[in-house]
């Protein structure tokens, strides 16, 4: 049986949500007749401390939905050189809402607002206008690397400098939240709008959350429709996100422990590993001589499943179905391949 440590995306519902979604009490979500979508976004709005929330089918569909929402053709938004919203995303935000990126490399994901301030635009007629700023907490492609909320705090204190909207890419908001000790509220609290996804280390099988005020989530909602996320009988996906919110959070601490348990065994067979915050680890093999594709097929071989985020760098991704000793057994293999390699090389 493979240890899948590709993303925490592969992750299955719980009992309980496979309960949950039999007995769900359902209606037609377009005409809002849907009781477990409305208690569901109720929830969410709730912890994250804004006043609407909407469901949406993906994270990727939530953080369109925000930028179709917050912007109109031509305009400019202003994110982070690495973040998911420009890296992953098909282009989306040119292709959809026909707006211009501006991007600034960050350290470890973050933009320092300096940074930030020098790009918005100013009023001249050659210019396009910024009108978005988008944030991502936990940063994916810096190895789930954190934005404290001081950092969120003095972005958001710019943003309002010069009436420009934040929208946090917060996919695995909830991560940083535990890695900080603090509650979800206090990150959302210096953002216009928020995505949240359900269906990574929360265990729900489907679905994201955007959440902002009253007026934005009613214009998001007509965007939602444009872009065929109109559902009917949503209930059955909303339950298992009503349990991924009210019980699945916590236990996130878990695999933090776990992807600090395998960081620490890469180190020890001294390979570079970048620091770990949360349940991301990213893998160098320059130092073995073998790009990561190379190695990922001797994982793979023995069936340990992980992705390549570079030439030389690997992402392990942690989750509920990883234990402690799965983690032991992905390390006893690695340094069974190092020891291989040596000879070989």
């Amino acid at each position: 049986m493979n240890i899948d440590l590709r993303s925490d995306t592969v992750t299955k519902p719980t009992e309980a949500m496979l309960s949950a979604m039999a007995e769900a009490e359902v209606g037609d979500d377009v005409y809002r007749e849907d009781p477990t979508i409305n208690r569901l976004e109720e929830i969410a709005a709730e912890r994250l401390g804004k006043e609407a929330a909407l469901f949406v089918t993906s994270g990727t569909q939530g953080n369109q939905v925000a930028v179709l929402t917050h912007c109109v053709n031509g305009d400019e938004v202003i994110l982070e050189a690495e973040s998911h919203l420009f890296y992953y995303e098909g282009g989306a935000m040119s292709a959809l809402a026909g707006v211009q990126t501006r991007i600034i490399h960050g350290e470890r994901g973050t933009m320092r607002a300096e940074d930030v301030e020098k790009a918005i635009r100013g009023k001249n007629i050659h210019f396009p206008r910024t009108k978005l700023i988008c944030l991502e907490n936990t940063h994916n492609r810096a190895g789930g690397a954190v934005s404290s909320v001081e950092q969120m705090k003095s972005i958001y204190e710019v943003a309002q400098k010069y009436s420009v909207p934040v929208h946090l890419d917060g996919a695995r908001l909830f991560n940083a939240a535990v890695a900080l000790g603090v509650d979800i509220g206090e990150l959302c609290k210096y953002t216009d709008t928020v995505q949240i996804c359900l269906s990574k280390g929360l265990s729900a099988p489907v679905g994201s959350i955007i959440a902002g005020d009253r007026d934005f989530i009613e214009e998001a909602r007509w965007w939602r429709k444009k872009l065929g996320g109109g559902l009917r009988q949503a209930g059955y996906l909303a339950a298992p996100g009503i349990l991924a919110l009210t019980q699945m959070t916590e236990r996130l601490v878990e695999d933090h422990e776990r992807a600090k348990q395998l960081a620490d065994g890469l180190r020890k067979l001294s390979l570079k590993v970048d620091t770990v915050e949360t349940n991301i680890v990213l893998l160098h093999t320059e130092s073995i001589h073998q790009t990561a594709v190379e190695f990922l097929e001797r994982l793979a071989e023995r069936g340990v499943l992980a992705v390549d985020f570079d030439d030389y760098v690997i992402r392990f991704t942690t989750h509920r179905h990883i234990s402690e000793s799965d983690i032991a057994h992905v390390l006893e293999i690695v340094e069974e391949l190092l020891g291989t390699a040596t000879a070989s090389h």
